[in-house]
């Protein structure tokens, strides 16, 4: 396959269960970024190959 892989949809079971490691809140999924985005945290947590990397460590840091 040619050019940048695309990412599929996270699964929406899979988004409605997990939670930010740092508030316990509510995430929502980027699908620009492909990222998890914990606005309580203001943290976006990657996805790398359909897995969720749920590290605050992994996280980058939300401008604003």
């Amino acid at each position: 396959m040619s050019g940048a892989e695309i990412s599929p949809p996270l699964d929406q079971r899979l988004l409605s269960i997990l939670v930010c490691p740092v508030t316990k809140g509510p995430l929502t999924y980027d699908a620009t970024t492909n990222e998890l985005i914990s606005a309580q945290a203001k943290l976006a947590f990657p996805i790398r190959d359909g897995i969720p990397v749920m590290l605050p460590e992994e996280a980058r840091p939300l401008e604003g």
